[in-house]
């Protein structure tokens, strides 16, 4: 946990709109540093121009993040400018719907790219920077956050590439948070699980790369993110919220961190279905007309 954040750094990935934006909000005003990473330019340059304006010292990269190497030289930078950071937020992703064979072998190249390998550049390079500070201060603390999905915890239909991505997240973040705990107690981590939260995530089309960009999507794929788009729009839960939630379980050492707690209750179904052996609930079973309206899409010639 992180009881005083002022003067420490903060690295945040996907720093450009929705949580990173908004965690970069609350960390300016908590006179933390900021590193903000995004692949998006112009997102990234007004985020930059509002924070410094608001009298964070900035230091703004875009950044590929499934690059190892582009990762690498951010490490470096971050190293140099402010030396190991103390809040890590691995945030950056991208959403995909659509039939699970359907996807392409470019789809899942490009959605594990962002979701799971830019989570892993983030742990891998940044954690040993915090370790060795941990080593020579005694009153260092540092937090790492991933940023996973209820799609992390759970399966929902027509997301399977997405939901594969998430699920990776939510292991390797429960897999640091017990590897730390082997060797420091002055560095922790906590996942992110949000459910429907406007952040622009349903646009992540915006942002595929070359040959994706100019690929039709199936059916699948365009019914997944009308449906995607409609949840997100109607959900009262802002960015800003999720932020404060995250700020207040880096500052509690709080691992588990969700934007809509009510939802765990179909996870608890789904671990019910693990336990007991039994085939998988329906996941529309409390919304069947849902479940009818994404059936008759589907099937319609």
């Amino acid at each position: 946990m992180i009881c005083d954040f002022k003067n420490k750094t903060a690295v945040l990935t996907g720093a450009g709109s929705g949580f990173g934006l908004e965690c970069a909000r609350i960390a300016a005003k908590l006179g933390m540093h900021l590193v903000l990473v995004d692949v998006q330019q112009d997102a990234l340059d007004k985020a930059a121009a509002e924070l410094q304006a608001a009298g964070a010292q900035v230091l703004a990269r875009r950044v590929d993040v499934s690059s190892a190497t582009e990762m690498q030289a951010l490490a470096s930078a971050v190293q140099e400018r402010f030396g190991a950071p103390h809040l890590v937020f691995n945030n950056a992703g991208v959403g995909a719907g659509g039939l699970i064979w359907e996807s392409t072998v470019a789809d899942w190249e490009w959605v594990m790219g962002v979701n799971v390998m830019g989570v892993v550049h983030g742990v891998r390079l940044f954690t040993p920077m915090m370790l060795e500070a941990a080593s020579k201060d005694a009153s260092y603390q540092g937090h790492i956050v991933n940023t996973a999905s209820m799609a992390g915890l759970l399966n929902p239909p027509n997301m399977g590439v997405y939901n594969v991505s998430k699920h990776a997240v939510v292991s390797l973040t429960e897999t640091l948070y017990q590897d730390l705990s082997l060797v420091t107690e002055q560095i922790s981590a906590s996942v992110l699980c949000p459910f429907f939260v406007a952040t622009g995530i349903s646009h992540s089309q915006r942002n595929r790369p070359g040959a994706l960009a100019a690929s039709k999507p199936t059916k699948s794929m365009l019914i997944g993110q009308a449906m995607s788009e409609k949840a997100v729009g109607s959900g009262k839960v802002t960015a800003a919220d999720v932020a404060q939630k995250v700020f207040n379980a880096v500052a509690a050492g709080q691992f588990y961190i969700y934007s809509h707690p009510k939802a765990i209750g179909s996870v608890q179904t789904r671990f019910e279905d693990i336990v007991q052996a039994r085939n998988p609930t329906d996941p529309f079973a409390e919304r069947p007309e849902i479940g009818t309206q994404l059936r008759a899409a589907l099937r319609a010639t």
